[in-house]
């Protein structure tokens, strides 16, 4: 899992959960509380209602995503810009301020006059984008949408047959589907994947946001950071009958859930609740990865990854083993060729049924019992090896 250093701001699985606090600047945005058109109220609320309550990153909307709006042209973004920079000049509080956009030269303009990050609504259907974030070197969320600036998140919608395979387009599910757009036109290194909740479409419907949730994970196989949008939408009310203003509890507890499942970024108007609900999340998530000088380890979420299946059964591996609860994978990365021979050596000599996968990285997959044993033989064989047994040991643990 590759993490973000977003203007000095780490964001990935060795790093807390951070928050994005939401700031609008249009008054056509629908949540009363967030919209703002003056800079000078506009920079109180941030301080007092973002800042102060948590929030890391600061999101500043030009216009309103949704759907039943029109949208504005670069043009008419850029015009609302100084409100928002205006906004920046005179907050107090320490924040990365994000700038909410779809267009490539409206990221500019922003990233040149004080904003930290791109929060792409139409993920780079802008095929400018990414170049523009790669040049000035900041962190961008990229939100699954169809390859049109006009329907952000319209996934549902996308003519996939033509974009993929009509095979393809028969049996893909929904999820599949966001899978596939968070992919258009690339991923930076410094991408986060936000996969797009909420009615962005007539076609996106509250099961394919509950599917999406339940397979959360599975955006994890990306390698990028995730940010999840779930404050108060509709998939949550709906299960507890819950009108908009009713929602800040099943919002945090799907919070949690989110963290949990592998979200590293929450967007939310509830700063200080869905923060205390993220750490939660993040207290009780079995991720786990360390690091020396010459390697890293990690401990692979195996019950979720499309990539791992797919490793496994290319490399003469039943991929069914991830279907087992026990099945523990292991990911390492950096090890020079002699410490790749004495950790073959070790799967080899113990008896335990460990599978030895050397590609890109090294990767383990078998029992934690077996594990542990790997461990163990390589701590016995030769004090070289006890940096990388501790390592696995940790994993385990």
């Amino acid at each position: 899992m590759n993490s973000v250093d977003a203007a000095g701001l780490g964001i990935g699985d060795e790093y807390p959960p951070r928050i994005m606090g939401v700031l609008n600047i249009s008054e056509e945005s629908p949540y009363d509380p967030s919209v703002y058109d003056d800079p000078g109220e506009a920079a109180q609320y941030v301080d007092e209602e973002l800042i102060s309550e948590g929030a890391d990153i600061v999101d500043i909307g030009l216009e309103s995503a949704n759907k039943r709006f029109d949208v504005l042209s670069a043009e008419e973004e850029l015009e609302r810009l100084h409100i928002a920079l205006e906004t920046i000049d005179r907050v107090s509080g320490d924040a990365i301020f994000s700038i909410e956009t779809r267009y490539a030269t409206v990221a500019e303009e922003a990233l040149l006059q004080g904003f930290d990050m791109v929060n792409d609504i139409a993920g780079f259907a802008d095929p400018e984008m990414p170049a523009v974030c790669a040049e000035h070197n900041v962190a961008v969320a990229k939100m699954a949408s169809p390859p049109d600036l006009e329907r952000p998140g319209a996934v549902g919608e996308t003519d996939w047959a033509a974009r993929k395979s009509p095979e393809w387009a028969a049996q893909a599910e929904y999820v599949d589907q966001v899978y596939e757009a968070l992919k258009q036109n690339g991923i930076t290194e410094k991408t986060i994947v936000d996969p797009a909740f909420g009615g962005w479409s007539e076609a996106q419907t509250l099961e394919d946001d509950r599917e999406t949730f339940r397979r959360l994970r599975e955006f994890r196989a990306l390698g990028q950071p995730m940010l999840v949008s779930i404050n108060r939408k509709n998939f949550l009310g709906e299960i507890a009958g819950r009108e908009t203003d009713e929602r800040l509890p099943v919002s945090l507890a799907a919070t949690s859930m989110a963290v949990e499942r592998g979200a590293h970024v929450i967007r939310t108007h509830d700063v200080a609740d869905t923060r205390d609900a993220a750490l939660i999340g993040h207290a009780f998530t079995e991720r786990a990865s360390t690091a020396t000088a010459e390697f890293s380890v990690s401990r692979l979420d195996v019950h979720s990854s499309r990539d791992l299946r797919a490793h496994l059964s290319t490399r003469g591996i039943d991929p069914t083993a991830a279907d087992d609860w026990s099945t523990v994978a292991i990911e390492i990365d950096g090890l020079d060729e002699d410490a790749r021979t004495r950790l073959l050596s070790a799967v080899t000599d113990v008896e335990s049924n460990v599978e030895y996968v050397d590609t890109e990285h090294v990767l383990l997959v078998g029992s934690r019992t077996g594990i542990l044993d790997v461990s163990a033989h390589l701590l016995e064989e030769s004090g070289d090896g006890r940096a990388l047994s501790d390592a696995l040991a940790e994993m385990i643990e």
